[in-house]
């Protein structure tokens, strides 16, 4: 049984980079993180909202040269599952999921690149608690000779897409004063079931009010998005 998933998993591994999965990160009843305009608890921003906003819009940069699929387009409950099952369906090459972080001291702020990788880094921990936390029964398993296997086969290539996608976003950060957090690993089951290289994308903190303003206006999602792409598709052309 061991050897077929590992057999699986090498060939479901792509040789270059062609189809892009974005994944909104939550949705349905998994409303992520939770901001609030201008401190007013009443006036609530929910982090499935903002990732399907800038999901759609990668989508729609990407498709321009590409194939681009999402693994939601309507606020609806996805599991890792199905998720994962997803990108199988689509022959995925690449995999990214999108999220905006959140904190318990409203004063942290910036952008953040994970790939997944095994890590010990104390920061790198708290997001993947927050990012994996309403898995339930098998979700929360995930067989270890699965998930180093992964890592072992996409760690190269989802550094390199990494590298890529950091190199285009920065100048954008930069504009809109954003503190840059950089690139880091992590271990994201949403990216080990995916099986593909990929990144999990942290925009900026919801809970910080400032930062919460810059990140939902339409100019700074587009221009995001449009770093982003260029990032994916800069790293595939490096591919071919």
């Amino acid at each position: 049984m061991r050897s077929i998933i590992l057999l699986f998993i090498f060939l479901s591994l792509p040789c270059f980079a062609k189809v892009v999965l974005i994944d909104p990160g939550h949705g349905g009843e998994e409303v992520g993180a939770i901001g609030h305009l201008d401190g007013n608890k009443r006036k609530k921003v929910y982090e499935k909202e903002l990732s399907l906003r800038l999901s759609k819009k990668i989508k729609d940069e990407l498709s321009k040269s590409t194939s681009a699929y999402l693994t939601r387009s309507v606020d609806r409950t996805v599991s890792l599952q199905e998720r994962a099952d997803l990108a199988d369906l689509v022959k995925a090459d690449l995999f990214l999921s999108i999220h905006f972080n959140s904190s318990p001291n409203s004063r942290s702020h910036g952008f953040e690149l994970y790939y997944l990788d095994n890590n010990s880094n104390v920061a790198a921990t708290k997001v993947e608690r927050a990012e994996n936390l309403n898995l339930q029964g098998e979700e929360l398993i995930v067989n270890q000779i699965l998930v180093d296997l992964v890592v072992q086969q996409t760690v190269t290539h989802s550094k390199q897409l990494a590298g890529a996608v950091h190199e285009h976003v920065r100048p954008i950060i930069k504009r809109h004063k954003i503190d840059d957090r950089g690139i880091k690993p992590g271990l994201f089951y949403v990216l080990a079931l995916s099986k593909r290289p990929g990144l999990l994308v942290e925009v900026g903190f919801v809970s910080n009010h400032k930062e919460l303003k810059k990140v939902r206006e339409e100019k700074f999602l587009n221009e995001m998005a449009k770093a982003i792409s260029s990032g994916v598709l800069a790293f595939i052309k490096a591919q071919k």
